[in-house]
């Protein structure tokens, strides 16, 4: 079974145990590569965080050689948690709905493993406010935050020998995610001199036979950037020739206060299949809900298929998704909060990406080469010509942390050394 966008034909073929759209032939050209190593390491903390870990685990490392007195409070501009500062508040609405939802006595039970229908009809009808096409409930699998997501994504497109290609620098989840999947990933860079765009002849390079999909992250984590409509265009336009599905990693979604409006990945679907992955978690300022969701944006119907449907409700059943009550209360979320509440949201991020770009760059040995125009977090670069006793990045944010108590996350961690992640959601 297959089907057709324009002069493209599509074959998604379920395995025994994967899923996949299989690309009839190779791109032409060679590709290079950089396999992904998950192993430990020695040589203490900063040997840890350069083997591989995430945001997270990376964090955990720095934090634990802060020593925090009286006269020098840590100050962390290294986690995305807009919900620990005062100035950054969830809607009373919202917990509200969740409150009343908990309360009424009838969501104490086990929800469907995809997700309530209620919960999953109210995403798919947000989503499709900006789509060309309409979206339903089944095509909404609900997770526990956008890192389930991902790992649903990256597990359906999984077979033996498939690779990946994902944006570096990136969110290591997805790494981490295709280590422990044994998903081979082939990283494409992102250029800072073209605002973090990549040159797509460069993605398509990348691609053989064995390739399986591409990563979008939009707005950028951890660049800040937000792509253009003509961007994304092109992007669908590369997954087409391709013949592979978009992973559209959304978890900023509408965070974009620039010069480019948010266009989702999905407007493009006809062109290629989409799987778009969200969240409530950031422009709800509820991470710690972990109500996110995976979704089919295809409207020719590759993952419509009896068969693959199947599949991804199997591996659903594996998992364990948001409490019922919290699912419960996703209709009245979405449906009642007033865009005042987002645009004051808006408002703030642009002020603080405001005041990390003007700083940064009064600062010896940092540069952001552009401010921020999305999302909730920066790459500064750093001149190390300038710095005494300073090594790398790495380094860097060590000796940051351990001096001043203050925590940014080293490029290394993110794939691209001699840099630095600045959060300005604070």
């Amino acid at each position: 079974m297959s089907y057709s966008t324009g002069h493209v034909e599509f074959i998604p073929i379920p395995l025994a145990s994967c899923l996949y759209l299989y690309p009839i032939s190779p791109s032409p050209g060679g590709h290079t590569f950089s396999p992904t190593h998950f192993g430990g390491g020695g040589g203490g903390a900063m040997a840890e965080a350069r083997a591989g870990s995430s945001i997270k685990g990376t964090i955990g490392l720095l934090m634990g050689i802060v020593e925090e007195n009286d006269d020098k409070r840590v100050i962390s501009l290294g986690m995305g948690d807009p919900s620990v500062y005062p100035c950054f508040r969830s809607p009373a609405l919202a917990e509200q709905a969740v409150v009343e939802a908990l309360r009424c006595g009838k969501l104490n039970g086990y929800a469907p493993t995809v997700g309530l229908v209620n919960a999953r009809k109210a995403v798919a009808d947000y989503l499709a406010r900006d789509l060309p096409y309409d979206l339903t409930a089944d095509d909404v699998y609900i997770t526990s935050g956008c890192t389930q997501a991902i790992d649903v994504a990256l597990t359906m497109l999984t077979r033996s020998g498939a690779n990946i290609l994902l944006p570096r620098p990136g969110f290591p989840i997805y790494e981490l995610t295709a280590g422990f999947r044994h998903l081979e990933v082939r990283h494409y860079d992102l250029v800072p001199e073209r605002n973090w765009e990549a040159d797509l002849e460069a993605v398509e390079s990348l691609a053989d036979q064995n390739t399986v999909g591409v990563v979008v992250i939009n707005p950028g984590n951890p660049c800040g950037n937000v792509y253009s409509y003509q961007y994304l265009k092109n992007v669908a336009e590369i997954a087409k020739k391709l013949r592979v599905p978009v992973v559209a990693d959304e978890v900023y979604g509408h965070l974009a206060f620039g010069s480019h409006p948010f266009v989702p990945m999905g407007t493009f679907g006809v062109t290629a299949p989409v799987l778009t992955l969200g969240s409530l978690s950031k422009r709800w300022i509820v991470p710690g809900w972990r109500l996110g969701w995976f979704v089919t944006m295809d409207p020719c119907g590759a993952f419509k298929q009896p068969k693959v449907v199947e599949r991804i409700m199997k591996y659903c059943d594996t998992m364990g998704g948001p409490p019922t009550f919290l699912q419960a209360a996703v209709p009245n979320i979405i449906e009642q909060t007033s865009e005042a509440f987002h645009a004051k949201t808006l408002d703030q991020l642009e002020l603080g990406a405001d005041i990390l770009y003007e700083v940064v760059n009064d600062i010896l040995g940092l540069h952001c080469p552009y401010k921020p125009q999305g999302a909730m977090a920066a790459m500064v670069k750093l001149d190390l010509s300038v710095l005494e006793d300073i090594s790398d990045d790495m380094d860097f944010s060590f000796k940051l942390a351990k001096e001043e108590n203050v925590i940014v996350v080293p490029g290394v961690a993110l794939g691209l050394k001699g840099w630095l992640r600045f959060v300005f959601s604070i």
